[in-house]
């Protein structure tokens, strides 16, 4: 199930109106100098592909997923943690924060994510790529 994912290329899924996510999104791309990452909305038609393929529970999980064709999906926490070790450093070095247990990390995640729109803000629909960056997302 590779979802016409180019070779060595890796998806973030993300929520395409939270205005937290979109800001992630920038900051990931703007990091991003091995131009690993392609992205889609939870909302587009990719992202409920991967949804649907992996039974994906978006109540439960509804800000993150990494994608990667030879592994499957990563969520929450772990998957902002293995996303960061591919930005570079000084950004990479966030990833050693993986040896906590994820029960400890998605208790914070979920925190934050939980208030990501009283907090951040929520957009009317997803955000629109600039010409720019239109290249690294999927419909």
């Amino acid at each position: 199930m590779a979802f016409n994912l180019p070779k060595n290329k890796k998806l973030i899924l993300f929520d395409g109106v939270c205005n937290l996510c979109n800001t992630s999104v920038q900051f990931i791309i703007k990091h991003d100098k091995k131009n690993m990452f392609l992205f889609a909305a939870l909302q587009s038609d990719v992202g409920g592909k991967i949804i649907e393929a992996f039974h994906i529970d978006i109540k439960k999980t509804d800000s993150i997923i990494l994608y990667t064709p030879e592994k499957g999906i990563d969520y929450k926490s772990t998957a902002a943690l293995k996303i960061a070790r591919y930005l570079g450093f000084p950004i990479n070095i966030t990833s050693v924060f993986i040896i906590i247990p994820s029960f400890i990390r998605n208790w914070v995640y979920d925190y934050i994510a939980k208030n990501r729109y009283k907090w951040y803000g929520k957009k009317e629909s997803c955000m629109i790529p600039t010409p720019e960056i239109k290249n690294k997302f999927l419909g």
